[in-house]
C-alpha cells in the first residue's frame, strides 16, 4: 500500500526558514510527479511546487518563486521543500502528493496524498 508522510513543519518568525520532507513507502519517486500543496481554513488548496523525478524539472507557484526550492533525495526516497524568507501568508497545512505523469499544480489527478504538516509564520 502506498503511503506518503510529511515532516519538518513548525513555527517560525517571518524571514525564517524550514525544510519539509515527503517520505514514501510502497512507491518509488522515480519517473513520476511529486508535488507540494498548501491549504488554510476557508481557502482552496493551492499548488506550491512540483518536481518530475524523471529529469528534475520543476514548476513553482508565482507566490513562492525565488523563495522555495523543491528537490529529490534518491538515497532516502524523499522529496523535499526548502522554504526560505517565509512570510505570514505562507502559513498553511502543507501536503505532499504524487501522480505518475502530467505534472502540474492542480489537485486534480494526484493519486496519493500525505496527512500534512503545519507551517506557521508569525510577524
Amino acid at each position: 500500500q502506498v503511503q506518503l508522510a510529511e515532516s519538518g513543519g513548525g513555527s517560525v518568525q517571518a524571514g525564517g526558514s524550514l525544510r519539509l520532507s515527503c517520505a514514501a513507502s510502497g512507491y518509488k519517486f522515480s519517473d513520476n510527479c511529486v508535488a507540494w500543496f498548501r491549504q488554510t481554513p476557508g481557502k482552496e488548496r493551492e499548488g506550491v511546487a512540483v518536481i518530475y523525478t524523471g529529469d528534475g524539472s520543476t514548476i513553482y507557484a508565482d507566490s513562492v518563486k525565488g523563495r522555495f526550492t523543491i528537490s529529490q533525495d534518491n538515497a532516502e526516497n524523499t522529496v523535499n521543500l526548502q522554504l526560505n524568507s517565509l512570510k505570514p501568508e505562507d502559513t498553511a497545512m502543507y501536503y505532499c502528493a504524487a501522480r505518475n505523469f502530467g505534472c502540474n499544480l492542480s489537485t486534480y489527478g494526484y493519486n496519493y496524498w500525505g496527512q500534512g504538516t503545519q507551517v506557521t509564520v508569525s510577524s
